[in-house]
């Protein structure tokens, strides 16, 4: 083999450590915060009071929301690329879980949303929130939407849940136009009189677009 190759041959080889190494750095630090963001979550639940994941956050922990009683992910107020690095999002312009309208919900395909992959309609989706609520939501559709053509609609006549991610799962590109979109209706006797639909919630304008990931 002539030095030509041999360095070439070394050249992909350092290429494809990197890949494997940038896509295990990615679950090592949304696993890592989690732990992190876990314990803002007991904090703000113990106090009562809105509770930081690090110091120099700009969000808080909103809700913590289960799958399948098993999976269980703390969820961070805003949607932004660096919070969906960390944990599922929260978007702003929705309202909370529970309250009257639809609460969207966002996260990354290939981390904490993987469990949507198994999503099925009649699947109970349990949300607790920072005040203390439990809530029990329960899916009513599964689909797969373009994000071209496609827009939230955040008003319902009764509470609502939307999980969002990108679409497909095992996509090697990311940043597609599909979305991966699960919606679950409150389910009766869940024990939560919802509140009215506060008012900075009401006053955006509607429908959002899906947001990428």
């Amino acid at each position: 083999m002539t030095s030509k190759k041999i360095a070439a041959s070394a050249l992909l080889a350092l290429a494809g450590i990197a890949c494997v190494a940038g896509a295990c750095w990615i679950h090592i630090k949304a696993m890592a915060a989690q732990v992190l963001i876990n314990s803002a979550w007991d904090r703000a639940r113990s106090d009562g009071q809105p509770a930081k994941p690090w110091p120099w956050a700009d969000t808080t922990p909103v809700a913590r929301i289960t799958f399948h009683d098993r999976r269980t992910l703390v969820v961070l107020e805003g949607s932004s690329g660096r919070n969906l690095a960390f944990a599922p999002s929260h978007d702003p312009a929705s309202v909370l879980p529970g309250e009257s309208g639809n609460s969207v919900i966002s996260a990354h395909r290939d981390t904490h949303f993987r469990e949507l992959e198994h999503a099925r309609v009649g699947d109970r989706i349990r949300v607790e929130r920072a005040d203390g609520s439990t809530l029990l939501f329960k899916v009513s559709s599964v689909t797969i939407v373009d994000s071209r053509k496609t827009r939230v609609a955040l008003e319902s006549d009764t509470p609502r849940l939307t999980l969002v991610t990108c679409y497909p799962f095992d996509a090697i590109q990311p940043g597609g136009p599909l979305r991966f979109v699960v919606t679950a209706d409150l389910e009766a006797g869940a024990g939560y009189t919802p509140p009215r639909r506060v008012a900075r919630a009401a006053a955006l304008p509607r429908p959002v677009p899906v947001m990428g990931f």
